[in-house]
């Protein structure tokens, strides 16, 4: 990358950083998963808020904000990533069936298939994250097909991280993800059935207002309760909207009414868990426990007996 060209780019990632409530911290060269040089941004919040949490962005290098829609999906990138530093524990999500998980070690920018497929694959690893010491996690290979790529903006982190994510949390659902203390990478497919061409969108997850309520105690009470020692999370994060295929707006108006029902404390977009809240805790062990079941391998015990019917 020409000195010009560097410049541009950490000129614009900075301009939308202010935009966005953040401060670019520092700039580095780092190298891709088949050794290419990247750009390293590490960002924060301004001042001595929440010192020490920060977002790390890599970037291509050869990357430019050359389309219209690009520098503004940043911007929103990152203001919602300004918003998840606020979380307790900003890297944690929680899946459906009420499984906490800590999102790391991800490898970005995509690279390609080493085998020679048409696909784009990062590599990443997400943890169990219930407070246990078990170590419990799953290496994963999220791949995305060309096809695919071709509906996105771009597959650069900022563009691919939410649904790359929430595929992951999907894939998790299907009890396609087993948890191990050690193992090798697991698939994750990323495909165009993730995406409504009709209505130009993202689709995970089909859920009605019962799904989406359950879903929030138990974010509630994971990511505030147990792993944030009751300090507010965000609710009205636009990557869990997706996933459940709502709206942020309709997250913080059933947050508003559990907020009635005293089983969590709202204060703008984010909720505390309450002691109302916490004292459900045998229904959301038992809950992890079910969804940790799924994930794992089931055998038939008739063919193990050599009973089958061949």
């Amino acid at each position: 990358m020409t000195v010009d060209l560097k410049s541009n780019l950490v000129s614009k990632l900075e301009s939308a950083a202010t935009q966005a409530g953040m401060v670019l911290q520092s700039v580095t060269e780092g190298r891709d998963f088949h050794g290419n040089p990247t750009t390293v941004f590490q960002l924060g919040l301004p001042g001595n808020e929440l010192a020490g949490r920060t977002l790390k962005l890599e970037l291509t290098e050869g990357f430019d904000f050359d389309k219209p829609d690009l520098l503004p999906a940043i911007t929103a990138h990152l203001a919602g990533e300004a918003k998840r530093l606020r979380n307790p524990r900003p890297e944690c999500y929680v899946t459906l069936g009420g499984l906490p998980l800590a999102f790391g070690k991800f490898e970005w920018p995509f690279h390609t298939s080493v085998s020679g497929a048409d696909t784009h694959i990062v590599h990443g690893e997400i943890d169990l994250a219930d407070g246990g010491a078990h170590n419990l996690h799953a290496k994963v290979a999220a791949s995305v097909t060309l096809t695919f790529a071709e509906i996105v903006p771009s597959m650069e982190q900022p563009y691919a991280e939410s649904f790359v994510y929430n595929a992951i949390r999907k894939t998790v659902d299907f009890g396609q993800l087993e948890f191990l203390k050690s193992g090798n990478r697991q698939p994750v497919p990323v495909t165009t059935r993730y995406y409504s061409r009709w209505q130009k969108k993202f689709l995970f997850t089909e859920t009605n207002d019962a799904t989406r309520l359950e879903y929030l105690l138990r974010k509630v009470y994971w990511l505030s309760g147990v792993l944030g020692e009751g300090k507010p999370v965000w609710i009205a994060d636009p990557r869990d909207a997706q996933y459940l295929n709502t709206t942020e707006a309709d997250l913080l108006r059933m947050a508003g009414h559990e907020a009635g029902e005293g089983l969590m404390v709202l204060n703008g977009e984010f909720a505390a868990a309450t002691p109302l809240l916490l004292a459900k805790a045998p229904e959301y062990q038992a809950a992890l426990e079910a969804s940790l079941n799924f994930t794992k391998p089931q055998f038939n015990e008739s063919m193990r007996s050599g009973h089958a019917n061949m």
